[in-house]
């Protein structure tokens, strides 16, 4: 088994008995595709939520962006093999790492990046089975793609696969 690395503003495909890992999930939003009947898993590690909401100079990253993010993960997983009916996700991260007194939410990007990733994946008719997102901490995520299990690592909070 590989297990593939990704960072901030990055996405991966996967097959077989390999994985991928993300860390330090904090208001960014981990979010995984699964194809269960081809054993193909996809993250993407999304800092933002949608690319039309900043001024970007020069060539944009479209996978820092969650709304840009998740259709380039679906063309990727279907370039892999995978297919878009029963494509499911889950989703990870999306905290709010520092609080401010008086702030609108609009300065809650971690809320705003999973509700971006709600929408967007409701967009693309893809299921959304299961998240741990919220609260206040960050979290080291991996995607396996023999069985699609999504292990979620948190200082304090332990391991849980959802």
């Amino acid at each position: 088994m590989a297990s593939k690395t990704i960072g901030i503003s990055e996405l991966a495909v996967v097959k077989g008995d390999n994985s991928i890992i993300t860390y330090a999930l904090g208001s960014c939003v981990g979010i995984a595709l699964y194809d269960d009947a081809r054993k193909i898993a996809g993250l993407a590690h999304c800092l933002l939520p949608s690319s039309t909401e900043m001024k970007v100079v020069g060539e944009m990253n479209h996978m820092k962006y969650v709304d840009t993010a998740v259709p380039l993960l679906i063309k990727q997983m279907e370039r892999a093999g995978a297919s878009t009916f029963g494509l499911i996700a889950k989703l990870a991260g999306g905290a709010q790492m520092f609080s401010m007194k008086g702030a609108s939410s609009a300065f809650n990007i971690g809320e705003r990046n999973v509700n971006i990733a709600i929408e967007t994946l409701r967009k693309h008719n893809i299921k959304l089975v299961s998240r741990d997102v919220g609260e206040n901490y960050g979290r080291t995520v991996e995607i396996f793609a023999e069985n699609g299990i999504y292990r979620i690592k948190a200082i304090a909070k332990g391991t849980k696969d959802i």
